[in-house]
């Protein structure tokens, strides 16, 4: 625990216990003798805390339960960068539900989130109104099967299903036995062993037409196939053929794109002039090439040639739109 976090259990265990002898403090921080001594100083010198060494009890205590004296006050709680990110997500998320089996469980959560983003000096309201979180290209849509997919996922059922394919503007039929329900970029997505072609395959929910569970065992896919499968690849498009992309960002855009993860075994380094090399693995370019497009002329393919005539190729069709 960092050192304010020490503070409020140091408050804590004296208020709840009264009298708390020194190693208990000691084993409860985790700290050495060394830093007690200094948090103690701190705590009386800045914050005032009327603590006191009881010879007769054998322990530290709050003076008059910590009423005399100046004003004692604990610094504010606050939250880091991925806990905000995290709460005010969930929070999100819950407040989208549609009625369902969860219905009755989620005011009772939404109200302990509301709790513990007003720990501390700081309420929910003013947090929710000074912090933002955007979702964004989240397609729109009624998830009316959502219900009953992670249901047949839950009890391990398979499911027959409608899907339709955007790119080829078609709906196939397939039954698939669900591995895993994952949320990616605000949309939701079922990685599934698709028994039509024998092989996992991801599908988006909002893209899914019909639902219906059958009263077939699901085919299990070990945990390490799965991962090897979906994580390989770039974004949510995977696969085991994988190619590595090497991308060259100008100098100037290098100042964003270098603090950027794009993929987690990514390599990258920077040239003399500054420029930035970076290399991802992907098994399907599609999504890749919605990433490279993006930066326009600040990024360029190096390879392989394949996926550098693709960009080349959608980039001139680009182009000729607006002659």
């Amino acid at each position: 625990m960092d050192r304010t976090e020490r503070f409020y259990k140091i408050d804590q265990l004296l208020r709840e216990r009264g009298c708390v002898p020194r190693r208990v403090l000691l084993t409860e921080l985790e700290v050495s003798a060394a830093t007690f001594k200094r948090d103690l100083e701190y705590m009386r010198e800045r914050l005032h805390a009327p603590i006191v060494w009881d010879a007769e009890r054998g322990g530290y205590r709050l003076a008059d339960g910590g009423k005399s004296g100046p004003r004692y006050e604990l610094p504010g709680l606050w939250f880091n960068p991925g806990e905000v990110h995290a709460l005010l997500t969930m929070q999100h998320l819950l407040s989208n539900l549609e009625p369902g089996l969860l219905s009755g469980h989620v005011e009772p959560l939404m109200a302990r989130l509301r709790a513990l983003l007003g720990s501390g000096d700081h309420s929910a309201e003013e947090i929710e109104k000074r912090v933002r979180i955007l979702h964004m290209a989240a397609r729109r849509g009624e998830l009316k099967h959502f219900e009953a997919i992670g249901s047949a996922l839950l009890a391990r059922r398979r499911l027959r299903i409608a899907h339709y394919n955007r790119q080829r503007d078609e709906t196939t039929e397939r039954e698939v036995s669900p591995q895993r329900l994952v949320h990616y970029r605000d949309n939701w997505y079922l990685d599934a062993w698709c028994h039509r072609v024998d092989a996992i395959r991801s599908f988006a929910l909002d893209a899914i037409r019909k639902a219906e569970a059958l009263d077939k065992r699901a085919k299990d896919v070990p945990a390490a196939e799965l991962d090897e499968h979906v994580k390989g690849g770039y974004g949510i498009f995977s696969g085991r053929n994988l190619k590595w992309a090497k991308l060259r960002f100008t100098p100037e855009r290098a100042r964003w794109v270098s603090a950027e993860r794009w993929h987690e075994k990514q390599k990258s380094r920077f040239e003399p002039d500054g420029a930035y090399l970076l290399e991802v693995p992907y098994a399907d370019d599609r999504e890749l090439a919605m990433d490279i497009l993006k930066y326009g002329p600040d990024c360029e393919v190096l390879a392989p040639a394949e996926l550098r005539e693709r960009i080349a190729g959608l980039l001139a069709a680009a182009a000729r739109r607006y002659r």
